[in-house]
């Protein structure tokens, strides 16, 4: 039982006090509940500041540096460049000591497009292409997916099958379109190795997004490799198309002039 206390009845002024006496336990109680649910500070725990939602710095928590907002400062983002003058915008804006990759970015009137491109000029990076054979699923068996193409001839594809769901999405899976199911492998293994490359849609998005070349390439051989893209996807199915090298902003292109 919890300790008693008398209460006069009929005092006003006792009756009064009573009242105000109860009221501040009851306040007290419940500021002791409110007290208790809060998590105990962890040991050696910093209380970091709150947020400043309306600093330029907090919006997007994304922050540039001061090479990348000169090179900003350069282009006009809400113009559309002609390619060939895009690609050299880009090499004047380069300021890290690495040789970027400049990438394309299209967006596609539908979804579910993919093909393949022979570049005319090596995008500087080096292509493992593999033949399947019993060794080759042994390792896919095994989780070695040492390999950026597989190719396949048609008298494989059954064995193949039930690695779909760990080949089809790292795009790996043999594909009839994209020519690396055929009955002569090696012929397709040398038209990869010579700088074909397989492009596709993000899944469930109008979106690819392809490597190019490299920032050291010549800005002609680069404008030759995003037309050959381009050519590969058809103009028609393009809304829109951006390019951009790993550490500058992107530039719009005239669809027209590539």
């Amino acid at each position: 039982m919890g300790k008693k206390r008398t209460r006069f009845i009929g005092i006003d002024e006792i009756e009064e006090k009573q009242k105000e006496e109860s009221k501040l336990r009851a306040d007290r109680k419940k500021a002791e509940k409110v007290e208790d649910k809060k998590p105990e500070p962890e040991v050696g725990a910093i209380k970091r500041p709150k947020k400043d939602l309306d600093s330029p710095k907090s919006k997007n928590n994304k922050t540039h540096g001061k090479n990348y907002n000169n090179a900003v400062k350069k282009i006009d983002l809400k113009k559309s460049y002609k390619l060939l003058d895009a690609v050299e915008l880009l090499k004047k804006m380069k300021y890290s000591k690495f040789d970027e990759s400049i990438e394309v970015h299209i967006r596609t009137t539908e979804d579910g497009l993919r093909g393949s491109v022979t570049f005319p000029h090596s995008i500087g990076r080096i292509v493992r292409v593999v033949i399947v054979d019993d060794k080759i699923i042994e390792n896919i068996a095994d989780g070695k997916l040492e390999f950026d193409v597989l190719i396949s001839h048609p008298s494989y594809m059954p064995k193949l099958a039930k690695f779909a769901r760990t080949l089809g999405p790292k795009g790996l899976m043999p594909n009839p379109k994209a020519g690396t199911i055929s009955t002569e492998p090696e012929i397709a293994a040398k038209k990869y190795m010579a700088g074909n490359v397989n492009w596709k849609n993000e899944p469930k998005f109008p979106l690819i997004h392809q490597m190019v070349g490299k920032i050291s390439l010549g800005s002609k051989e680069i404008a030759e490799n995003i037309s050959a893209l381009v050519k590969s996807i058809d103009t028609k199915k393009i809304v829109s198309l951006h390019i951009a090298s790993t550490m500058t902003p992107g530039l719009k292109i005239e669809i027209d002039s590539v």
